[in-house]
């Protein structure tokens, strides 16, 4: 695909922005949108006037309908759609867990999914073309930590959510997911109410994750190429993980530092 119109949810802040900044860099139409009133402002500002800030909820259907609205207004349609929108909670256990937190995190992760993909599957089917990402996160694969078992299984009922429209969705639409691994963003280093904790958790974190400004445009430039039904796009491999690890002893990092 030569110049493509993407439109990213929760693109205003860590991987949905960096990603918005990847994709306007190398001359694509790029949308997204955000809750917070203060930072959508504050993207709009910091992005060329070419991109698209619109603020939506997307856990309201009518909301993500109004952004997908919006977007087709400014660039005439939508070929590739990316449910990035996310949030966790703090690491404790369910029973520990606010019931108005543990809600929040589903409505986001999952129901916005669910709402992203109900807009975009009827839309590009009668435009006659499209791709839908979805984005992973922990507990995709089916690896559980204690203290994030909401966020974990929200992000496993994307995955199958995923793996169960690449088999239902119309010919002209396509589905897949994104997995951009461990990324420093709040996402990944906020929720730690124990220092010792989070100072284990860095350890880790140094050897396996990267910045935002690593991983997006790895993931910007196989969100436009990659567009096949039931593609699965992974920065973190299985292999990467294993070298990462061997090469820990010998090799620095402090993706902290500032």
């Amino acid at each position: 695909m030569s110049t493509a119109t993407v439109a990213i949810t929760g693109g205003t802040r860590g991987i949905g922005f960096g990603m918005a900044q990847a994709l306007l860099a190398r001359g694509h139409r790029v949308a997204v949108c955000g809750t917070d009133p203060e930072r959508t402002d504050r993207v709009r500002a910091e992005l060329p006037d070419s991109a698209l800030v619109h603020a939506a909820d997307v856990t309201d259907r009518d909301q993500v309908q109004g952004f997908w609205n919006a977007a087709v207004e400014r660039f005439g349609g939508v070929d590739i759609w990316i449910n990035n929108a996310g949030i966790s909670h703090t690491r404790t256990p369910l029973w520990e867990l606010a019931a108005d937190d543990a809600r929040k995190v589903v409505n986001t992760n999952l129901l916005g999914v669910l709402n992203g993909c109900a807009v975009a599957v009827p839309a590009m089917a009668a435009h006659g073309r499209g791709h839908i990402w979805n984005m992973e996160g922990l507990g995709s694969d089916g690896r559980s930590v204690p203290g994030l078992g909401v966020y974990g299984a929200s992000k496993r009922a994307v995955t199958y959510l995923t793996e169960a429209l690449a088999k239902e969705t119309p010919d002209q639409v396509t589905v897949g997911l994104l997995s951009p691994g461990m990324v420093v963003t709040d996402l990944l280093i906020g929720g730690y109410s124990d220092p010792a904790e989070l100072a284990k958790a860095r350890r880790i974190f140094n050897i396996l994750a990267d910045r935002v400004e690593t991983v997006t445009p790895w993931l910007a430039e196989r969100a436009v190429t990659r567009t096949r039904n039931g593609a699965h796009v992974r920065w973190l491999t299985t292999g990467k993980v294993l070298r990462r690890f061997a090469a820990a002893p010998f090799r620095t990092r402090d993706l902290f530092a500032d």
